[in-house]
Protein backbone atom coordinates (compact mmCIF):
# COMPACT_ATOMS: atom_id res chain seq x y z
CA UNK A 1 0.00 0.00 0.00
CA UNK A 2 1.62 3.33 -0.95
CA UNK A 3 2.43 5.67 1.80
CA UNK A 4 0.40 8.30 0.61
CA UNK A 5 -2.75 6.12 1.07
CA UNK A 6 -1.73 5.74 5.23
CA UNK A 7 -1.35 9.15 5.77
CA UNK A 8 -3.66 11.33 7.64
CA UNK A 9 -5.35 14.22 6.57
CA UNK A 10 -3.39 17.29 6.24
CA UNK A 11 -5.21 19.20 9.44
CA UNK A 12 -8.24 17.58 11.56
CA UNK A 13 -11.13 16.67 9.48
CA UNK A 14 -14.55 19.02 10.15
CA UNK A 15 -17.77 19.02 8.75
CA UNK A 16 -19.16 21.75 11.56
CA UNK A 17 -17.04 24.82 13.00
CA UNK A 18 -16.63 26.09 17.38
CA UNK A 19 -19.56 28.41 16.16
CA UNK A 20 -21.98 25.67 14.42
CA UNK A 21 -21.65 26.99 11.28
CA UNK A 22 -20.49 24.65 8.26
CA UNK A 23 -16.58 24.33 7.69
CA UNK A 24 -15.09 22.73 4.78
CA UNK A 25 -12.59 20.60 5.98
CA UNK A 26 -13.62 17.11 5.41
CA UNK A 27 -11.67 15.82 2.75
CA UNK A 28 -14.37 13.90 0.82
CA UNK A 29 -16.15 12.13 3.23
CA UNK A 30 -19.74 11.67 3.55
CA UNK A 31 -21.74 13.66 5.53
CA UNK A 32 -24.09 11.37 8.02
CA UNK A 33 -27.84 11.44 7.78
CA UNK A 34 -30.20 13.82 9.66
CA UNK A 35 -31.70 11.48 11.50
CA UNK A 36 -28.43 10.04 12.72
CA UNK A 37 -27.27 13.38 13.60
CA UNK A 38 -30.18 13.90 15.61
CA UNK A 39 -29.86 11.13 17.09
CA UNK A 40 -26.31 11.51 18.13
CA UNK A 41 -27.68 14.83 19.91
CA UNK A 42 -30.34 12.87 21.89
CA UNK A 43 -27.27 10.21 22.63
CA UNK A 44 -24.69 13.09 23.67
CA UNK A 45 -27.93 15.32 26.27
CA UNK A 46 -27.99 12.27 27.46
CA UNK A 47 -24.79 11.30 28.28
CA UNK A 48 -23.75 14.47 29.58
CA UNK A 49 -26.34 13.93 31.91
CA UNK A 50 -25.64 11.41 32.90
CA UNK A 51 -21.84 12.56 33.50
CA UNK A 52 -23.00 15.32 35.51
CA UNK A 53 -25.18 12.39 37.83
CA UNK A 54 -22.13 9.92 38.12
CA UNK A 55 -20.08 12.57 39.12
CA UNK A 56 -22.23 14.10 42.02
CA UNK A 57 -22.86 9.95 43.00
CA UNK A 58 -19.16 10.23 43.99
CA UNK A 59 -19.96 12.96 46.13
CA UNK A 60 -22.67 10.86 48.21
CA UNK A 61 -20.37 8.37 48.39
CA UNK A 62 -22.52 5.92 46.08
CA UNK A 63 -19.13 5.12 43.66
CA UNK A 64 -16.06 4.80 44.88
CA UNK A 65 -14.51 7.00 41.85
CA UNK A 66 -15.75 8.45 38.43
CA UNK A 67 -13.53 9.59 35.31
CA UNK A 68 -15.69 12.41 33.44
CA UNK A 69 -15.73 11.94 29.60
CA UNK A 70 -17.07 15.74 29.83
CA UNK A 71 -16.31 17.30 26.62
CA UNK A 72 -15.73 14.08 25.30
CA UNK A 73 -19.07 13.43 23.97
CA UNK A 74 -19.10 13.75 20.19
CA UNK A 75 -16.52 11.09 20.35
CA UNK A 76 -18.19 8.72 22.99
CA UNK A 77 -21.33 9.08 21.32
CA UNK A 78 -19.66 8.50 17.54
CA UNK A 79 -18.19 5.51 18.78
CA UNK A 80 -21.64 3.62 20.04
CA UNK A 81 -23.33 4.95 16.78
CA UNK A 82 -20.67 3.79 14.41
CA UNK A 83 -20.81 -0.28 15.25
CA UNK A 84 -23.47 -2.81 13.97
CA UNK A 85 -25.16 -4.81 16.79
CA UNK A 86 -22.32 -7.93 15.94
CA UNK A 87 -19.28 -5.44 16.61
CA UNK A 88 -17.73 -5.38 19.61
CA UNK A 89 -16.52 -1.96 21.98
CA UNK A 90 -13.61 -2.21 23.96
CA UNK A 91 -13.53 0.41 26.81
CA UNK A 92 -11.47 2.20 29.28
CA UNK A 93 -12.39 3.61 32.41
CA UNK A 94 -13.72 6.75 31.44
CA UNK A 95 -16.17 5.21 28.21
CA UNK A 96 -18.88 5.21 30.81
CA UNK A 97 -21.06 7.06 28.49
CA UNK A 98 -20.40 5.28 25.42
CA UNK A 99 -21.50 2.39 26.75
CA UNK A 100 -24.56 4.05 27.74
CA UNK A 101 -24.99 5.15 24.44
CA UNK A 102 -24.44 1.43 23.34
CA UNK A 103 -27.47 0.37 25.15
CA UNK A 104 -26.24 -0.62 28.25
CA UNK A 105 -28.13 -0.01 31.77
CA UNK A 106 -26.50 2.28 33.94
CA UNK A 107 -25.78 0.48 37.30
CA UNK A 108 -24.03 -1.80 35.10
CA UNK A 109 -21.84 0.26 33.51
CA UNK A 110 -20.97 2.00 36.95
CA UNK A 111 -20.30 -1.48 38.70
CA UNK A 112 -16.98 -1.20 38.31
CA UNK A 113 -16.56 2.34 39.69
CA UNK A 114 -18.72 1.80 42.53
CA UNK A 115 -16.11 -1.68 43.56
CA UNK A 116 -19.16 -4.14 43.53
CA UNK A 117 -17.36 -6.33 40.66
CA UNK A 118 -15.02 -5.90 38.10
CA UNK A 119 -17.87 -6.14 35.54
CA UNK A 120 -21.17 -5.51 35.88
CA UNK A 121 -23.01 -6.77 32.62
CA UNK A 122 -22.71 -9.86 29.99
CA UNK A 123 -19.55 -9.26 27.36
CA UNK A 124 -20.45 -11.61 24.93
CA UNK A 125 -24.15 -10.96 25.08
CA UNK A 126 -23.55 -6.88 24.78
CA UNK A 127 -20.07 -7.04 22.69
CA UNK A 128 -18.50 -5.12 24.93
CA UNK A 129 -15.23 -6.24 26.91
CA UNK A 130 -14.96 -5.20 30.07
CA UNK A 131 -13.76 -1.63 30.97
CA UNK A 132 -10.00 -1.51 30.99
CA UNK A 133 -7.92 0.36 33.82
CA UNK A 134 -4.18 -0.43 32.85
CA UNK A 135 -3.48 1.54 29.68
CA UNK A 136 -3.66 0.22 26.51
CA UNK A 137 -4.11 -3.13 27.20
CA UNK A 138 -7.32 -3.79 25.73
CA UNK A 139 -6.06 -2.96 22.11
CA UNK A 140 -4.26 -6.33 22.35
CA UNK A 141 -7.61 -8.03 23.41
CA UNK A 142 -9.49 -5.88 20.51
CA UNK A 143 -6.41 -6.94 17.82
CA UNK A 144 -6.78 -10.48 19.00
CA UNK A 145 -10.56 -10.92 19.18
CA UNK A 146 -10.93 -8.88 15.73
CA UNK A 147 -8.29 -11.50 14.24
CA UNK A 148 -10.32 -14.27 15.86
CA UNK A 149 -13.95 -13.20 14.40
CA UNK A 150 -11.95 -12.66 10.80
CA UNK A 151 -10.73 -16.03 10.73
CA UNK A 152 -13.83 -17.55 11.81
CA UNK A 153 -15.74 -15.71 8.96
CA UNK A 154 -17.55 -13.40 11.31
CA UNK A 155 -18.46 -10.55 10.19
CA UNK A 156 -18.07 -8.28 12.98
CA UNK A 157 -15.42 -5.18 13.67
CA UNK A 158 -13.84 -4.11 16.53
CA UNK A 159 -12.96 -0.56 18.01
CA UNK A 160 -10.83 -0.50 20.45
CA UNK A 161 -11.25 3.30 22.85
CA UNK A 162 -7.97 4.87 24.40
CA UNK A 163 -6.13 8.10 25.48
CA UNK A 164 -3.43 9.67 24.32
CA UNK A 165 -1.32 8.47 27.21
CA UNK A 166 -2.37 5.00 25.99
CA UNK A 167 -0.02 5.49 23.17
CA UNK A 168 2.81 6.07 24.81
CA UNK A 169 2.39 1.90 25.74
CA UNK A 170 4.52 -0.66 24.18
CA UNK A 171 0.94 -2.61 24.05
CA UNK A 172 -0.65 0.09 22.47
CA UNK A 173 2.33 -0.23 19.33
CA UNK A 174 2.61 -4.36 19.74
CA UNK A 175 -1.36 -4.14 18.71
CA UNK A 176 -0.59 -1.98 16.63
CA UNK A 177 1.88 -4.19 14.51
CA UNK A 178 -0.28 -7.30 14.98
CA UNK A 179 -3.41 -5.90 13.44
CA UNK A 180 -1.50 -4.81 10.62
CA UNK A 181 0.03 -7.82 9.88
CA UNK A 182 -3.18 -9.68 9.79
CA UNK A 183 -5.73 -7.42 8.62
CA UNK A 184 -7.84 -7.56 11.56
CA UNK A 185 -10.78 -5.69 11.46
CA UNK A 186 -10.14 -3.30 14.32
CA UNK A 187 -10.37 0.41 14.18
CA UNK A 188 -7.95 2.06 16.98
CA UNK A 189 -9.85 4.90 18.32
CA UNK A 190 -7.53 7.90 20.39
CA UNK A 191 -9.18 9.85 21.97
CA UNK A 192 -6.48 12.84 22.64
CA UNK A 193 -7.79 14.83 25.40
CA UNK A 194 -4.43 16.68 25.96
CA UNK A 195 -3.75 14.98 29.46
CA UNK A 196 -2.60 11.41 30.88
CA UNK A 197 -3.25 12.07 33.96
CA UNK A 198 -0.94 15.31 34.54
CA UNK A 199 1.13 15.19 32.10
CA UNK A 200 0.18 16.88 29.05
CA UNK A 201 0.64 16.13 25.33
CA UNK A 202 3.48 17.99 24.16
CA UNK A 203 5.39 16.03 27.16
CA UNK A 204 4.45 12.56 25.99
CA UNK A 205 5.17 12.59 22.17
CA UNK A 206 6.95 14.82 19.87
CA UNK A 207 4.93 13.66 16.84
CA UNK A 208 3.00 16.21 14.85
CA UNK A 209 -0.22 14.25 15.86
CA UNK A 210 -0.89 10.71 17.16
CA UNK A 211 -2.69 9.72 14.23
CA UNK A 212 0.93 9.49 12.32
CA UNK A 213 1.70 6.72 14.53
CA UNK A 214 -0.40 4.44 12.36
CA UNK A 215 1.71 4.88 9.25
CA UNK A 216 4.73 2.94 10.57
CA UNK A 217 3.31 -0.42 10.42
CA UNK A 218 1.96 0.15 7.86
CA UNK A 219 -1.78 1.25 9.19
CA UNK A 220 -4.55 3.75 7.14
CA UNK A 221 -4.83 6.66 9.57
CA UNK A 222 -6.99 9.82 10.28
CA UNK A 223 -7.13 12.59 12.46
CA UNK A 224 -10.11 14.69 13.26
CA UNK A 225 -11.82 17.50 15.54
CA UNK A 226 -13.34 15.79 18.09
CA UNK A 227 -15.67 18.42 18.81
CA UNK A 228 -17.31 18.13 16.08
CA UNK A 229 -19.97 14.98 16.16
CA UNK A 230 -20.59 15.26 12.33
CA UNK A 231 -17.32 14.23 11.63
CA UNK A 232 -16.55 12.44 14.37
CA UNK A 233 -19.26 10.14 13.17
CA UNK A 234 -18.29 10.37 9.73
CA UNK A 235 -14.49 9.25 10.16
CA UNK A 236 -15.35 6.38 12.61
CA UNK A 237 -18.50 5.65 9.33
CA UNK A 238 -15.77 4.73 6.88
CA UNK A 239 -12.81 3.13 9.25
CA UNK A 240 -15.21 1.06 10.49
CA UNK A 241 -16.00 0.11 6.69
CA UNK A 242 -12.59 -0.02 5.68
CA UNK A 243 -12.29 -3.02 8.12
CA UNK A 244 -15.30 -4.76 7.76
CA UNK A 245 -14.36 -5.13 3.99
CA UNK A 246 -11.16 -6.58 5.11
CA UNK A 247 -8.81 -3.82 3.98
CA UNK A 248 -7.44 -3.98 7.45
CA UNK A 249 -7.06 -1.63 10.25
CA UNK A 250 -7.63 1.91 10.95
CA UNK A 251 -5.98 4.65 13.57
CA UNK A 252 -8.28 7.72 14.14
CA UNK A 253 -6.73 9.99 16.41
CA UNK A 254 -9.94 12.60 17.79
CA UNK A 255 -8.56 16.11 19.18
CA UNK A 256 -10.90 16.88 21.91
CA UNK A 257 -10.25 17.98 25.67
CA UNK A 258 -11.49 16.42 29.30
CA UNK A 259 -13.01 19.42 30.54
CA UNK A 260 -13.00 17.82 34.43
CA UNK A 261 -10.25 16.49 36.45
CA UNK A 262 -8.90 13.28 35.70
CA UNK A 263 -10.87 11.80 38.51
CA UNK A 264 -13.00 12.95 41.27
CA UNK A 265 -9.78 12.98 43.08
CA UNK A 266 -7.36 14.78 41.09
CA UNK A 267 -7.42 18.74 41.51
CA UNK A 268 -6.53 19.60 37.97
CA UNK A 269 -5.58 23.63 38.75
CA UNK A 270 -2.09 21.83 39.94
CA UNK A 271 -1.27 21.54 36.43
CA UNK A 272 -3.30 23.51 33.54
CA UNK A 273 -4.73 26.83 33.92
CA UNK A 274 -8.80 28.03 33.75
CA UNK A 275 -7.94 29.96 30.52
CA UNK A 276 -7.18 26.81 29.00
CA UNK A 277 -10.30 25.33 30.21
CA UNK A 278 -12.56 28.73 29.33
CA UNK A 279 -11.64 28.12 25.84
CA UNK A 280 -12.17 24.25 25.19
CA UNK A 281 -15.55 24.67 27.25
CA UNK A 282 -16.56 27.57 24.16
CA UNK A 283 -15.52 24.45 21.36
CA UNK A 284 -18.48 22.62 23.24
CA UNK A 285 -19.29 19.67 21.42
CA UNK A 286 -22.88 19.31 22.17
CA UNK A 287 -23.88 23.36 21.77
CA UNK A 288 -22.11 22.90 18.55
CA UNK A 289 -24.10 20.03 17.54
CA UNK A 290 -27.35 21.41 17.97
CA UNK A 291 -26.45 24.68 16.42
CA UNK A 292 -25.87 23.19 13.38
CA UNK A 293 -29.09 20.71 13.35
CA UNK A 294 -31.14 24.24 14.35
CA UNK A 295 -29.35 25.96 10.93
CA UNK A 296 -30.03 22.98 9.21
CA UNK A 297 -33.74 22.53 10.29
CA UNK A 298 -33.40 19.52 11.63
CA UNK A 299 -33.67 20.09 15.46
CA UNK A 300 -36.61 21.76 16.94
CA UNK A 301 -36.99 23.98 19.87
CA UNK A 302 -39.87 20.69 21.24
CA UNK A 303 -37.26 18.36 20.46
CA UNK A 304 -34.13 20.03 22.54
CA UNK A 305 -36.48 20.64 25.67
CA UNK A 306 -38.01 16.70 25.37
CA UNK A 307 -34.63 15.28 25.15
CA UNK A 308 -33.46 17.65 28.07
CA UNK A 309 -36.32 16.27 30.05
CA UNK A 310 -35.77 12.43 28.80
CA UNK A 311 -32.38 12.92 30.18
CA UNK A 312 -33.44 14.27 33.35
CA UNK A 313 -35.77 10.74 33.67
CA UNK A 314 -32.57 8.65 32.68
CA UNK A 315 -30.73 11.01 35.97
CA UNK A 316 -33.46 9.61 38.34
CA UNK A 317 -32.98 6.23 37.05
CA UNK A 318 -29.50 6.21 37.65
CA UNK A 319 -29.71 7.90 41.23
CA UNK A 320 -32.82 5.30 42.22
CA UNK A 321 -30.13 2.30 41.38
CA UNK A 322 -27.09 3.59 42.70
CA UNK A 323 -29.30 4.69 45.75
CA UNK A 324 -30.27 1.07 46.32
CA UNK A 325 -27.94 -1.00 48.29
CA UNK A 326 -26.01 -3.58 46.82
CA UNK A 327 -26.83 -7.17 47.42
CA UNK A 328 -23.22 -9.21 47.31
CA UNK A 329 -21.93 -12.39 47.74
CA UNK A 330 -18.45 -12.79 49.15
CA UNK A 331 -18.41 -16.42 47.60
CA UNK A 332 -18.97 -14.96 44.13
CA UNK A 333 -15.15 -14.43 44.78
CA UNK A 334 -14.22 -17.84 43.30
CA UNK A 335 -17.01 -18.20 41.23
CA UNK A 336 -14.93 -17.31 37.91
CA UNK A 337 -11.30 -17.93 39.18
CA UNK A 338 -10.74 -21.19 37.33
CA UNK A 339 -13.16 -23.67 35.47
CA UNK A 340 -11.61 -26.25 37.28
CA UNK A 341 -11.16 -24.92 41.36
CA UNK A 342 -7.97 -25.68 42.58
CA UNK A 343 -7.83 -27.63 45.82
CA UNK A 344 -6.17 -24.29 47.68
CA UNK A 345 -9.06 -22.76 45.84
CA UNK A 346 -11.69 -25.21 47.47
CA UNK A 347 -10.46 -24.91 50.57
CA UNK A 348 -10.18 -20.89 50.79
CA UNK A 349 -13.82 -20.85 49.71
CA UNK A 350 -14.62 -23.38 52.67
CA UNK A 351 -12.90 -21.30 55.15
CA UNK A 352 -14.76 -17.78 53.91
CA UNK A 353 -18.08 -19.92 54.07
CA UNK A 354 -17.16 -21.05 57.72
CA UNK A 355 -16.57 -17.38 58.73
CA UNK A 356 -19.58 -16.18 57.08
CA UNK A 357 -21.78 -18.99 59.00
CA UNK A 358 -20.48 -18.67 62.20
Amino acid sequence: MAVETLLPSAAPVRFVAEDGSRADHHGGYGEPAGARLKDAYRLMVLGRRFDVQATALTKQGRLAVYPSSAGQEACQVAAALALGERDWLFPTYRDSVALVARGLKPGEVLTLLRGDAHCGYNPVETRVAPQCTPLATQTLHAAGLAHAMQRRGEDAVAVALIGDGATSEGDFHEALNFAAVFKAPVVFFVQNNRFAISVPFEKQSAAAALAYKGIGYGMRSEQVDGNDAVAVLAVLDDAVKHARDGKGPVLVEAHTYRIDAHTNADDATRYRDAEEVAKWREADPLKRLETHLKNENLLQDSEIERFAADAEVFAQSVRDTLNAEPELDPLSLFDHVYAEPTRQLQRQRAALEAELEA
